[in-house]
């Protein structure tokens, strides 16, 4: 059984219960692991395994297992990522059947799995997570108990607790607080023909075995780790507004001579899912300055708050704390251009 689950509601439930009666074991798969919270995905992976174990008979449970796989943003890393941690629990020579049930594009993936049985199940009632969680985010500044009145039919008894415990938590406000910029910010072009196509460019750049990062001093991602980039100005060609990001964010002390000379090449990601914001697709100028005497001097500005060479031995430990899908842009750049793997 594979999704985000964010957060387990009484139709994931349905389904689990549906697996149950088939199987001797259910494996969950907790998608979108290993990444910081947002508000489409707010929950860690221990947290939503902990609502799916709570929400099961203690017979049930030692019959459920659970297992986080990232989203990779690549499709073809994404289903071996599954089918390994799978396949690392099933006993040698046991049948894997896949449940779900076909809501609309975004379940899709339940196809991508030749080899196992597709139980294709019918919607199992009237539960969505996507507004669920506007309810929970509570645009209205209701009282609390209402929020929790409507959210009791929805929710397992033990998760509804889980919920209105993380409520006095600062990651409440803090994904309450983004949940309602995107919100506005998404409002801002209602009545547009269509919905923009944001185009954005970010800089891979290296230098003595480290990785220039910035940290986001703005909603989305306040806080987080990010490359240095930006949104591409009606006048910028894509390499000018490389340099002028990289000028404004991080002051970096090499100049545009240098960093031509430096520069590896270009990759295009464009995962319609990558970003909060909108479809955006952005353009990653890979910069690799060698070895020098000394990092370049560099200071955050902008939408920085600051600026900082990160030894990349030390960015695994911070993948949880990347914006958006940066992480997986780095780790794509790094072996698609310097023939370097990230452990993780």
């Amino acid at each position: 059984m594979i999704g985000r689950f964010q957060p387990w509601h009484n139709g994931h439930m349905a389904l689990l219960q549906a697996a149950l009666a088939q199987a001797r074991e259910v494996i969950v798969v907790l998608g979108s692991a290993h990444q910081a919270r947002n508000p489409k995905n707010p929950f860690t992976w221990q947290e939503r395994a902990a609502m799916v174990q709570s929400a099961l008979a203690p017979a049930e449970r030692v019959r459920v297992h659970c297992i986080p796989v990232r989203d990779h943003y690549d499709e073809e890393r994404w289903v071996a990522a599954v089918r390994q941690g799978v396949q690392a629990l099933v006993p040698a020579g046991a049948a894997v059947a896949l449940v779900g049930h076909f809501k609309d594009h975004s379940s899709s993936y339940l196809q991508r799995f030749p080899g196992w049985t597709l139980l294709s199940l019918p919607r199992l009632g009237a539960f969505d997570g996507t507004p669920l969680r506007e309810s929970y985010w509570n645009f209205d500044d209701a009282p609390r108990s209402e929020v929790l009145a409507a959210l009791a039919p929805q929710v397992p008894a033990p998760v509804l607790d889980f919920l209105q415990s993380w409520m006095d938590t600062p990651d409440y406000d803090a994904m309450r607080e983004e949940a309602a910029m995107l919100r506005s910010y998404h409002a801002s072009w209602a009545s547009a023909p269509y919905p923009p196509v944001l185009v954005t460019v970010d800089a891979v750049m290296l230098c003595n075995g480290h990785l220039l990062l910035i940290e986001r001093g703005h909603a989305p991602g306040k806080g987080l780790w990010a490359l240095p980039g930006g949104f591409v100005e009606p006048r910028d060609t894509l390499w000018q507004a490389c340099l002028r990001e990289l000028e404004e964010e991080t002051a970096c002390a090499v100049d545009a001579a240098m960093l031509a000379a430096a520069l590896q090449g270009v990759r295009v990601f464009d995962h319609p899912d990558r970003s909060l914001r909108g479809r955006a697709i952005t353009h990653v100028h890979v910069f690799d300055l060698g070895n020098r005497a000394q990092l370049p001097a560099v200071q955050g500005g902008d939408d920085a708050a600051l600026a900082r060479w990160v030894p990349l031995a030390q960015v695994p430990a911070l993948e949880t704390r990347f914006f958006e899908d940066h992480f997986h842009v780095v780790q794509s750049c790094l072996e698609g251009f310097c023939a370097i793997r990230l452990p993780v």
